[in-house]
């Protein structure tokens, strides 16, 4: 009897700290993934902003490839890892997370980041066959909307108010 107990207990307990190992490892890959979509989702505006600047075709075809660069290589693959760690992050806490209001805020955020995502690279097919009818200062103002939206992120996440 005892032992049955101790064996359960210990059982459970190896269980439950694989599973919480799990749950840190996916929120750590999470929140690498997000910090380097986010350093993305910063700075292709600004290089629009110079891109729309410039004016020798030199400078506009060095613009060119770093947005590329930027958007394929580093903020498409971030976005997907985002994505993908965020619902395994869900599916070890349950799906019942999202009768929490907070979450709903939270994901609603993230579909609308994720939109922004597209829309940047909407606008980097356009500079690419130099069709672009945006300005400078459309991108230096579009720029900010991804800081107010991880502002709201954050303090949803952390906080939990709802």
């Amino acid at each position: 009897m005892i032992a049955q107990i101790t064996y359960n207990y210990l059982r459970s307990l190896l269980i439950n700290t694989y599973k919480m190992n799990l749950y840190l490892l996916f929120k750590s890959f999470h929140l690498i993934a997000v910090i380097s979509w986010m350093a993305g989702l910063l700075y292709l505006p600004r290089i629009f902003v110079y891109h729309v600047e410039a004016d020798h075709e030199s400078q506009k075809r060095v613009f060119k490839t770093m947005e590329r660069k930027l958007y394929n290589y580093i903020m498409m693959p971030a976005m997907i890892l985002s994505w993908l760690f965020g619902v395994l992050l869900i599916h070890s806490v349950g799906f019942s997370i999202f009768t929490e209001l907070w979450m709903q805020i939270k994901i609603f955020a993230v579909v609308v980041l994720t939109y922004y995502h597209f829309t940047l690279g909407k606008y980097l097919r356009e500079f690419a066959i130099d069709e672009i009818q945006k300005s400078s200062k459309f991108f230096r103002i579009y720029n900010e909307i991804p800081t107010i939206i991880l502002i709201v992120v954050i303090f949803v996440a952390i906080f939990k108010p709802l």
